[in-house]
C-alpha cells in the first residue's frame, strides 16, 4: 500500500481511514525502532567520545599546568586556595578529606549500627555478606543468646551509596582540574579571578536557577533515582521471604530470576504463563480505560457545550463531584454495591429480575467489563474539563466554513474537532495510557478481595483474573513469600514495555510530527 496524498486520503470512508492509519502506524514501527537504535548508538558513541576528550584534556592540563595546578591533582582545592579562591578551595579540600577518611575507615563495631568505611562496604558488596547470624553462650545469663551477623539489605544499600559517592568524587575531582585550568588561563591573560563574594553573588543572581533547582535535584536523586537503582540490583539477587538478608543472607544470582520469569530453565514452569496472561490483560485494560474515557469525555464536553443546552454549570458540577470525593472512598463504596449481598443484587432480586445473587466479582467476564464501566464514571469528568477548554479554542470560522461546504456534524467532528483534540492532547493521551498500565487504585480497591485463580498460582504467590502487573507485584511483596526479587524483575519489565511504547508512540503522534499543521 502506497502513501496517500491529502486529496486521496480525503476520499476514503471512516473505516478505510482507520485501516490506513493503522497500516501507517505499523509501518512506522520498524523505522522508528531503527531511528531509536541509531539514536542510542550515537548517544553511546557520543558518551565515549566525550569521555575520551575529558581524559585527553585532563592529561594536557597536567602537562601544561604550573606547579599549583599539578599539586591540585592530588590535593583538591590547593590551586584555588593558593590563587586566592579560598571558599572554593576549602569546600573541595573538605570533601576530599571526608571522602578519603570514609573510604579507609575499618569496620567499627563499637559505634551504633557498626559504622564501616567505603572500602569495607565495597568488599562486602561483592558477596552481600558472609557472616551468618548464630548463637553464643552468655555465662552471666547462663544461656545462649543470638549474635547478629551481616545484614545483606544494609550491605546492598550502603554499597550502592558508596559507588555513587565514588562517581561524585570523580566528578568533583574533574571540576577541580577544570577550575585550575581556567584560573591559570585567566591569570595568564592578566584578568582577575572571582573571589568568594563574587561566587556567592553569582549563585544568587546569574546562576540562581542552579541554586533554586539544587534542592529538588537532591530530592529526586534520594527518593526517585536511588530506589530505582536499588530495585534494579535487587532483581539480580535472591532477596525474598526465605532470604530476608537478616536471619538468612541473600546473595547475587545473576540472570536466574529473568530466566525463571521467561521459563528458561527456572523451577516454576507456570510463571511465564501467568506473566503473559497478566501482561495481556494489563495492555487490554490500559487501551480500554484510556480510549473509553478519552472519547466519551470529549462527547460529554461537546454535549454540554452545545448551543441551547441549559444549566451547563449544573451538569459540569455534577460530574466534578466524582473528583471532589476521595477516590478510595467512592471505589470501595461501589465495590460493596456490587457484592453478593450488596444493594445492586438486592434490587435485582426484589424486582424479580433474578432468582439468585449475581457474583459480579467472582465472574471475570462480568467483573472486567464492570471495572471498565466504573473507570469511565471516574475518568470522564477529567476529560470533560480538559476538552471543554480545548473546544472553546477551536476557531468558530472553521465550523462555519465546513457548514457552508455541506459537511455534516459527524464530518465536522472527524475533520475538525477530533484532529485538533488529538493534536493538543496527544502527549496527555500517552501519559494517560502509561498511567492506566500502573493504575493500582481502581483495580485493587474494586477487586482486592477477589478469589485467586489457581491457573495463575506461581512461586511468587497467587494472582486473580483482575490483577494488573502492578497489583501482582503488590501481592508478591505483601504475601507470605515476600518475593522481592521477582517483583523487581517484573517492575523492570514494566519499564521496558512502557518505555518502548512511549518512544514509538511519541515519535509517530501528530503533536510531534506535524506541529505546523495547527499553528
Amino acid at each position: 500500500m502506497k502513501k496517500l496524498t491529502t486529496a486521496e486520503y480525503s476520499t476514503l470512508n471512516i473505516v478505510q481511514k482507520l485501516l490506513y492509519n493503522i497500516w501507517r502506524f505499523l509501518c512506522a514501527i520498524p523505522t522508528t525502532a531503527i531511528s531509536i537504535g541509531k539514536g542510542a548508538w550515537n548517544g553511546i558513541a557520543g558518551f565515549f567520545k566525550g569521555l575520551g576528550f575529558e581524559v585527553v584534556d585532563t592529561i594536557n592540563t597536567f602537562r601544561k599546568g604550573d606547579w599549583k595546578t599539578r599539586v591540585s591533582f592530588f590535593i583538591m582545592g590547593f590551586g584555588n586556595i593558593s590563587r586566592g579562591q579560598i571558599l572554593r578551595g576549602i569546600m573541595l579540600l573538605l570533601f576530599q578529606i571526608g571522602y578519603v577518611v570514609y573510604m579507609i575507615l575499618p569496620d567499627l563495631d563499637g559505634l551504633p549500627g557498626g559504622f564501616s568505611g567505603g572500602l569495607y562496604r565495597l568488599k562486602k558488596f561483592t558477596t552481600l555478606g558472609d557472616v551468618v547470624p548464630g548463637e553464643q553462650y552468655d555465662p552471666i545469663l547462663d544461656t545462649y543468646i543470638r549474635v547478629d551477623g551481616d545484614n545483606s539489605f544494609d550491605i546492598l544499600l550502603y554499597g550502592i551509596l558508596t559507588i555513587l559517592l565514588c562517581f561524585v568524587f570523580v566528578f568533583l575531582w574533574r571540576v577541580n582540574v577544570k577550575q585550575n585550568k581556567i584560573a591559570q588561563e585567566l591569570l595568564a591573560k592578566g584578568k582577575k579571578l572571582p573571589k568568594a563574594k563574587d561566587d556567592i553573588k553569582n549563585l544568587l543572581d546569574g546562576q540562581f536557577h542552579k541554586t533554586l533547582l539544587s534542592l529538588p535535584l537532591i530530592g529526586i536523586t534520594c527518593f526517585t533515582v536511588l530506589p530505582i537503582i536499588f530495585m534494579i540490583f535487587v532483581a539480580f539477587t535472591n532477596y525474598g521471604g526465605k532470604y530476608d538478608g537478616y536471619s538468612n543472607l541473600f546473595t547475587w544470582v545473576g540472570l536466574d530470576n529473568f530466566k525463571e520469569l521467561f521459563n528458561m530453565g527456572g523451577s516454576d514452569s507456570n510463571l511465564a504463563n501467568a506473566f503473559g496472561r497478566i501482561l495481556g490483560w494489563t495492555m487490554v485494560w490500559a487501551v480500554l480505560a484510556t480510549f473509553t474515557n478519552y472519547f466519551l469525555g470529549i462527547l460529554v464536553a461537546m454535549l454540554i457545550n452545545k448551543k441551547g443546552v441549559k444549566l451547563k454549570k449544573l451538569w459540569r458540577g455534577i460530574l466534578v463531584l466524582t473528583i471532589a470525593i476521595p477516590q478510595f472512598v467512592s471505589l470501595l463504596y461501589v465495590s460493596k454495591l456490587f457484592a453478593a449481598n450488596g444493594l445492586v443484587n438486592s434490587f435485582l432480586m426484589n424486582m424479580g429480575w433474578t432468582d439468585a445473587a449475581i457474583d459480579f466479582w467472582g465472574t471475570p467476564e462480568i467483573g472486567r467489563v464492570l471495572v471498565v464501566i466504573i473507570n469511565i464514571w471516574i475518568g470522564i469528568p477529567y476529560l470533560m474539563l480538559m476538552a471543554t477548554g480545548i473546544l472553546m479554542n477551536i476557531p468558530a470560522d472553521m465550523y462555519e466554513s465546513a457548514k457552508i461546504d455541506g459537511a455534516s456534524g459527524f464530518q465536522q467532528f472527524t475533520k475538525i474537532t477530533l484532529p485538533y483534540m488529538m493534536f493538543v492532547t496527544g502527549p496527555y493521551l500517552l501519559t494517560s495510557f502509561i498511567g492506566n498500565i500502573n493504575n493500582f487504585n481502581v483495580m485493587f480497591l474494586l477487586t482486592g478481595g477477589s478469589i485467586p485463580n489457581p491457573e495463575l498460582s506461581t512461586s511468587g504467590g497467587s494472582a486473580t483474573d483482575y490483577d494488573l502487573l502492578i497489583t501482582w507485584i503488590y501481592s508478591m511483596v505483601t504475601g507470605v513469600t515476600s518475593n522481592y526479587k521477582l517483583s523487581a524483575v517484573i517492575a523492570i519489565m514494566i519499564f521496558v514495555v512502557v518505555a518502548t511504547l512511549s518512544v514509538i508512540v511519541y515519535n509517530v503522534m501528530p503533536s510531534t510530527r506535524n506541529e505546523e499543521d495547527f499553528q
